[in-house]
């Protein structure tokens, strides 16, 4: 048996859905079939995404994600962890606890790393999050992060810009950078320029400026950035470099999402076309962007 490059271990703090995808419920099988080692704390435990307008379950009190966290702290395993990875934290409570795991983690293992998917809204809806969460993301979560994935929506919140080009998408970027993240991944990009039906991710570290386009799929597709933001992290991880890992996130998230789409499928086929976790169809090149 062939031993996997991804010798890594992921401490995945984020929401939970028994039925369909979102949260920890998209990314821990894809980080599985790729080989890393997730350790999953749920912030929400629902039935479904709220994307369908009513679900049931409870919002998990922070008093109690703590306490998940100091209990595989007591076997005493952090060292092991390479990385903390976040999205939708519920309430500004769960969020200073995630805080506090991040700030233990780095303690049992210097080298461990914060990779964050700032969840709070999206073009075209707005704010979803519970009040409080978009402030909490900006004035407490950029500084300490080390890797960071906003959407263009998010970036624009969380830099104080309007994004309207490449350039605009850069300099936001940085703007983050500045604050905190040593590696910025945008996604959901489209620019003002673009006459093509095209969807951008654009990736920036304190070297690099790289972009890389897809065929755009209109519709929504609950649970892709969770998706996308645990591909990135796992390929950076490996040591694949920005640029690979780039390609590589825009092969699989566009693999799964197309599949998705063609079967008519409310929810992503993770399972069904996991393949393309591991092996993508589609093989997007990644460019240069400054």
């Amino acid at each position: 048996m062939q031993e996997s490059k991804f010798v890594t271990t992921i401490l995945s703090i984020q929401s939970a859905v028994a039925y369909g995808h979102a949260g920890n419920s998209s990314a821990v099988f894809p980080l599985q079939r790729l080989g890393v080692e997730v350790w999953p704390v749920h912030t929400v435990t629902f039935s479904n995404h709220t994307g369908y307008g009513a679900w049931r379950g409870p919002l998990i009190p922070a008093s109690d994600v703590r306490e998940v966290i100091l209990g595989i702290d007591d076997r005493e395993v952090l060292t092991q962890c390479d990385a903390v990875l976040t999205g939708y934290q519920g309430a500004p409570e769960v969020g200073q606890v995630i805080l506090e795991a991040v700030e233990l983690v780095k303690n049992r293992n210097p080298k461990a790393v914060y990779c964050c998917d700032p969840v709070m809204g999206d073009v075209g809806r707005g704010f979803y999050a519970r009040p409080g969460i978009p402030e909490f993301f900006r004035d407490h979560v950029v500084p300490v992060a080390d890797i960071l994935s906003p959407n263009l929506f998010e970036l624009e919140f969380l830099a104080g810009a309007t994004v309207k080009t490449m350039d605009d998408v850069l300099a936001a970027a940085h703007t983050l950078r500045a604050r905190g993240p040593k590696t910025v991944l945008v996604t959901s990009v489209v620019v003002e320029s673009d006459q093509e039906q095209v969807m951008r991710m654009v990736a920036v570290d304190g070297n690099e400026a790289w972009q890389v386009e897809t065929p755009m799929i209109d519709r929504a597709f609950t649970g892709s950035g969770d998706l996308t933001t645990a591909t990135f992290l796992a390929h950076l991880l490996a040591g694949d470099g920005l640029k690979r890992s780039l390609e590589m996130t825009a092969d699989t998230v566009y693999g799964i999402l197309k599949a998705t789409h063609d079967a008519g499928s409310a929810e992503l086929l993770l399972v069904q076309a996991q393949d393309e976790l591991v092996a993508p169809t589609n093989k997007f090149e990644a460019i240069p962007t400054t």
